[in-house]
């Protein structure tokens, strides 16, 4: 039986010890409104919100029956930008910025998704690229959702090349 969830509470603002289960989904998953997913333990949900939300690590979603379900962000394949100049990080940070990519931040590595054109780019301003594989949790931006921001987000895959 498919049950409905159609509850989003950020980590931290709901009932974690009345989990029922998890939905470890990548990226683009957790980036929805409405989809049927199946959840780690095997049974079927339909994912049905008011508003598209992009989902975090940690989040709950709650069912139809009350129950809750954690979300885990999923790892998948990633690039790290590194430079060795920080103010030269914060120019490729711009770049990426200035193209609408998803991007994580964090202390002195940025994430994207690969992308050989943007790779490309990047080295060419003197970045060291990694390939990884982890979870991705971009930043929302202005105009909605992402690392601690759980606003709704549509941008319609916009990117300028």
């Amino acid at each position: 039986m498919t049950q409905s969830a159609s509850i989003h509470r950020p980590a931290g603002h709901w009932p974690k010890e009345q989990s029922s289960g998890a939905l470890t989904l990548d990226f683009d998953a957790r980036h929805r409104r409405r989809i049927r997913l199946t959840a780690d333990q095997g049974e079927d949900v339909l994912l049905d919100l008011p508003k598209t939300v992009a989902m975090a690590d940690g989040d709950g979603l709650q069912l139809e029956d009350g129950s809750w379900l954690e979300v885990r962000a999923a790892a998948e394949t990633i690039v790290e930008v590194r430079h060795k100049d920080p103010h030269q990080l914060a120019r490729l940070a711009w770049h990426l910025g200035n193209r609408h990519l998803p991007t994580e931040i964090r202390d002195e590595v940025l994430r994207i998704r690969p992308d050989h054109v943007i790779e490309h780019m990047l080295c060419g301003f003197g970045a060291e690229l990694t390939k990884v594989h982890a979870p991705f949790q971009p930043e929302g931006g202005a105009y909605g959702g992402g690392h601690g921001d759980h606003h709704s987000h549509n941008d319609g895959g916009h990117h300028h090349e």
